[in-house]
């Protein structure tokens, strides 16, 4: 606990000097660096700029085509500017300098660095025209033999209630089945029309449903929700040239920030070193002795 309490501690030296410092930075409007040219809002003292709102659009992914649409502007500023006031409200109320707060600051500054390392990390380890090339010949579900599946489907929440409906159904033949028992049973449910990409499935499930016979019902988890669907079409719908090429360069710097975080991960647990019970419990395996 006192390791903890320092650590608190030193964080609030940091935090405080930099509030400090942004504090006297945000009365001093004049200053070149949030000239009239750069200011988009004023909230109170606080100054909103022209990086402060292009920050927001990267955040918020919004492209730079879209970056000037007066609604696209009037939200995110919108945001931005509710933050900004809700931001002055604590640090009057001295939120900062709370111990759980001080460590949920922390611990964001934590991910958002730790982020930032992998991102640069995998960057820097671009992929060529050949590697790309090659990534989307051997994903022709994702691009030239993509297809758009027309689906029914039946969506319910699921709960610790609705597992054992959902494993005494696995093997239904009918969506009209389905839907009685769930009615039977009093879980609330919907029935609708809805399409899926295969290019946005896992390649082993794609090819279930490829391999599918006709009564073929299948199950999925999205979200908080359990869905049973039943294909009833499919459509051709082939992603080529630039837009294919883009597609693969994200999917391979999503595969490579994987890839460095399992080597961090692999390097971090070989440089711990546990403490008392923890050091039993962290143990490879199942954390039991013999």
């Amino acid at each position: 606990m006192k390791g903890i309490s320092i650590k608190i501690a030193r964080l609030a030296v940091l935090l405080v000097c930099g509030a400090i410092t942004l504090a006297g930075c945000g009365k001093k409007t004049d200053q070149p660096a949030a000239s009239k040219g750069q200011v988009v809002a004023r909230v109170g003292e606080e100054v909103v700029t022209t990086q402060d709102l292009e920050n927001e659009f990267r955040w918020a992914n919004v492209p730079p085509d879209k970056q000037k649409e007066p609604e696209v502007v009037k939200r995110v500023l919108g945001e931005l500017v509710v933050r900004k006031y809700l931001l002055r409200q604590a640090m009057a109320a001295k939120l900062d300098r709370e111990p759980s707060v001080l460590l949920d600051l922390l611990r964001s500054r934590e991910q958002i660095l730790e982020n930032a390392y992998l991102q640069r990390t995998a960057a820097a380890k671009a992929p060529g025209k050949a590697d790309i090339d090659r990534y989307i010949a051997n994903n022709p579900a994702k691009f030239a033999g993509r297809k758009l599946l027309s689906v029914e489907q039946i969506a319910f929440p699921l709960g610790p209630t609705v597992q054992s409906f959902v494993e005494a159904n696995k093997n239904a033949k009918s969506l009209d089945e389905i839907d009685e028992k769930l009615t039977a049973a009093g879980i609330p449910h919907g029935r609708q029309m809805a399409a899926l990409n295969s290019g946005d499935l896992p390649p082993e499930f794609y090819g279930l449903i490829q391999a599918k016979k006709a009564d073929d019902v299948f199950f999925v988890r999205s979200g908080q929700n359990g869905v049973f669907f039943k294909v009833k079409g499919e459509e051709a719908r082939p992603l080529e040239g630039e837009a294919a090429a883009n597609l693969a360069r994200q999917l391979m710097r999503a595969d490579a920030v994987k890839a460095e975080l399992g080597i961090a991960t692999y390097s971090a647990n070989l440089e711990a070193k546990y403490e008392g019970e923890y050091a039993k419990i962290m143990q490879p395996g199942d954390g039991k002795q013999n």
